[in-house]
């Protein structure tokens, strides 16, 4: 009897949510005795990982069936074709369709094709099943896939392919079942989300689509939306944000820099003014609001200048939870062939931005002591507050469940909750 296969995601959210995709319909197709590595592509460092993970997981499983997908499957496959380790390389289009995996067992054998592939940009549609990624605790819908822009550093639309929408009306009818399944939170997903919309009929906005499903599943306790593009947020969104509890107030901001220059060379869409612009309105709107961002250190012609501008737009942005991406070139990009700076200095550069957002995290929670919040509990002594800050508790709380405790103290990344 074959054993189950093995998943190993790496990257982002969203592959994490496509492997539990995956791993149903291995399942469905009687899939076994393999390891299935979901790669990501962000940067060449995570390409080396990936290919450091697949060689110790060949040496843990000498008798598994090797198969590698995701973002650098998409973009790199004869990367991983060369590997010996490698048994099958499949794409992102690929790894997503049934068809894939049933047809595995029968046609799995040394002489077929290694490689997968097809052309992610081919891709019109987004298929169904990608809204069917599930948390414990919090449930994680898939409203969007691709991107229809091309920042000079960015690998990602070549792995994603452009932009597609899910429908509102699938969206809605989606979440009413994980609402019926008990589900007290769910999380709009996507890989550019306020892009959503673009391709369907009329245009509708991402605001739009909140709007609708706040109104149309008024039994949803909780909604959250995932990395944004602030430049691109529409009048309803900042509406649902001034008027509606049920969203929370937390937003992660796809920044990226703070210095007007190097947004022009990432060729971002928006300037350091417009980011603490929204900031300041989200804020005015939504007094509980806090910021998350991504911001890459030591992009190429990045000097000490540009750099404090960076540093500078955690305190004028507000920002709270920092996502710190070091720069790294990937083959194939425009960035890749500008001028590079130098690694010690990105190294550096990198953890100044960290240890900032050390202090701001630090500082946002020292300010929730003696307050009292509702929290969604994701394990029996660890929860997290509307504002995403984890929360531990001393006594077991009930799995799932949204419990109100006021905060007693707080640890360099947690909040402690009074005992109960």
């Amino acid at each position: 009897m074959s054993n189950p296969p093995v998943f190993h995601t790496l990257g982002c959210r969203l592959n994490a949510y496509e492997t539990e995709a995956m791993r149903e319909m291995t399942q469905s197709a009687g899939v076994g005795d393999a390891v299935i590595v979901n790669t990501c592509a962000v940067t060449s460092e995570a390409v080396r990982k990936a290919r450091q993970e697949i060689r110790k997981l060949r040496r843990d499983n000498p008798n598994a069936r090797l198969i590698v997908t995701g973002c650098a499957a998409q973009t790199e496959p004869q990367t991983f074709e060369a590997m010996d380790e490698v048994d099958l390389v499949l794409g992102n289009t690929e790894k997503m369709q049934p068809e894939t995996w049933a047809n595995l067992p029968a046609d799995f054998i040394g002489e077929t094709e290694k490689v997968r592939v097809d052309d992610i940009m081919s891709v019109e549609e987004t298929a169904g099943h990608l809204i069917d990624g599930f948390g414990r605790h919090r449930a994680y819908v898939q409203v969007q896939n691709g991107c229809d822009h091309r920042c000079t550093f960015c690998i990602i639309p070549y792995g994603r392919g452009n932009s597609r929408s899910v429908p509102a009306g699938v969206v809605v009818e989606q979440i009413k079942r994980l609402v019926d399944r008990g589900f007290n939170e769910v999380v709009l997903t996507g890989v550019d989300l306020t892009s959503w919309g673009a391709d369907l009929p009329g245009e509708p906005k991402l605001g739009d689509l909140v709007m609708r499903i706040l109104r149309l599943v008024p039994d949803l306790p909780r909604m959250r939306i995932s990395s944004i593009d602030s430049i691109e947020v529409d009048e309803n969104l900042m509406q649902a944000i001034a008027t509606e509890p049920r969203l929370m107030p937390h937003l992660h901001l796809s920044l990226q820099h703070g210095d007007d220059l190097i947004l022009k060379r990432m060729k971002r869409r928006h300037l350091r003014d417009d980011a603490i612009a929204f900031c300041e309105e989200a804020k005015r709107l939504r007094p509980d609001m806090t910021f998350g961002a991504d911001i890459i250190a030591g992009f190429p012609t990045e000097t000490d200048d540009h750099f404090l501008n960076s540093l500078k737009l955690v305190e004028d942005c507000d920002l709270t939870w920092l996502h710190v991406f070091p720069y790294s070139p990937r083959p194939g990009t425009p960035a890749a062939r500008m001028p590079q700076v130098n690694g010690k200095a990105i190294k550096d550069r990198a953890a100044q931005l960290r240890r900032k957002g050390e202090e701001r995290v630090k500082s946002h929670l020292s300010k929730q002591i003696g307050q009292k919040h509702n929290i969604l509990v994701e394990k029996p002594r660890l929860g997290r507050t509307e504002q995403f800050a984890e929360v531990v508790f001393h006594h077991d709380q009930p799995e799932g469940q949204i419990v109100q405790a006021r905060i007693s103290g707080a640890t360099e990344r947690q909040l402690v909750a009074l005992n109960q």
